[in-house]
C-alpha cells in the first residue's frame, strides 16, 4: 500500500508538472492502433485523486485489516482493559501487520500493473485489470464457498464455473462477511480463558463472603500475567499471521 501511494502522489505531481509545461488539454481521448483508450493527463489525475478517496475503505475491506483489528478489540474487552492498548496502538499494530501479511499481494500488484504502466507498457484501464488478479485471488482464498453462494444468489448470478469469473462487486461483500466470521471464531477461542479466570475469581470471592469487592479488580492483574507468561502478544500475532492461505 505505501508503495501503491508513492506511486500515485510521484505520478500525480509529475504528470500536473508535465500538464503545466506543455499545455495538455484539459480533456482529450485518443484511441491506440490496437484499439486501446488513452485518456489525457487531467482525467488520469481525476482518476488517482478519485481512487485516493477510496483507499481507506480497500485497505480495510480488501485486506488482511478486518480481520486482524476485530480480534485486537475483542482481545482488550477480553483483559477487561478498556482504553490499553489505545485505539491508536491498536490501529498502527494492525496496519503494519497488514501490510506484513499483504506484501506478497503488493508485490505481484508492482510487477504486474504498476511497473508495467510506468514503462508505458500498459494502459490505464489494463493496469487496473492487471492489478485486480492478485487481490482477487487473495480474497478467493479467504472467503467461504457459503458466503459467495450468498451474494451470489442474491446478485442472481447462476454462470459462475472459475474464480475468475466471480464480479468483484460480489466477491468483496462475501470476503468481508467471511473476515467478520473468522475474527469472531477467533476472538471467542480468546475469551475463553479469560472468562475461566473471571469465573475463579468471582467464586472465591463469594465463598470468602466479599460479595462487595468486584471481581474484575481482582482477576485483572492475573489476566495480565497469564498474558504475559504465555507471550500473549507473539503468540495471537503469530497466530494471525499464519490464519490467511496465500
Amino acid at each position: 500500500m505505501i508503495k501503491l501511494l508513492i506511486f500515485g502522489f510521484m505520478l500525480i505531481f509529475s504528470q500536473i508538472s508535465i500538464a503545466a509545461d506543455f499545455g495538455i488539454p484539459a480533456v482529450s481521448l485518443s484511441i491506440a492502433e490496437d484499439g486501446t483508450q488513452n485518456y489525457s493527463v487531467t482525467i488520469q489525475i481525476l482518476a488517482l485523486m478519485t481512487m485516493l478517496t477510496f483507499l481507506p475503505a480497500m485497505v480495510m475491506m480488501m485486506t488482511s485489516f478486518t480481520r486482524i483489528i476485530i480480534v485486537f478489540a475483542i482481545l482488550r474487552q477480553a483483559m477487561g482493559l478498556q482504553s490499553t492498548p489505545s485505539n491508536q496502538v491498536l490501529v498502527g499494530l494492525t496496519l503494519f501487520l497488514s501490510f506484513f501479511i499483504m506484501s506478497p499481494v503488493l508485490d505481484k500488484v508492482n510487477e504486474l500493473a504498476v511497473q508495467p504502466y510506468l514503462n508505458e507498457t500498459l494502459a490505464p484501464l489494463e493496469a487496473i485489470e492487471a492489478a485486480q488478479g492478485p487481490f482477487r485471488k487473495f480474497m478467493m482464498a479467504q472467503t467461504r464457498e457459503s458466503d459467495l453462494n450468498l451474494f451470489l444468489n442474491i446478485a442472481h448470478i447462476d454462470n459462475v464455473e472459475k474464480p475468475e469469473d466471480v464480479p468483484f462487486n460480489v466477491l468483496v461483500p462475501a470476503f468481508v462477511t467471511s473476515e467478520l466470521k473468522t475474527a469472531f471464531q477467533i476472538g471467542f477461542m480468546l475469551f475463553i480463558p479469560f472468562l475461566v479466570i473471571d469465573l475463579v475469581v468471582a467464586s472465591v470471592l463469594m465463598a470468602m463472603g466479599m460479595m462487595m469487592l468486584s471481581p474484575v479488580i481482582i482477576s485483572l492483574p492475573f489476566k495480565i500475567m497469564l498474558f504475559v507468561l504465555v507471550d500473549g502478544w507473539a503468540m495471537i500475532i503469530g497466530t494471525l499471521a499464519s490464519s490467511f492461505r496465500m
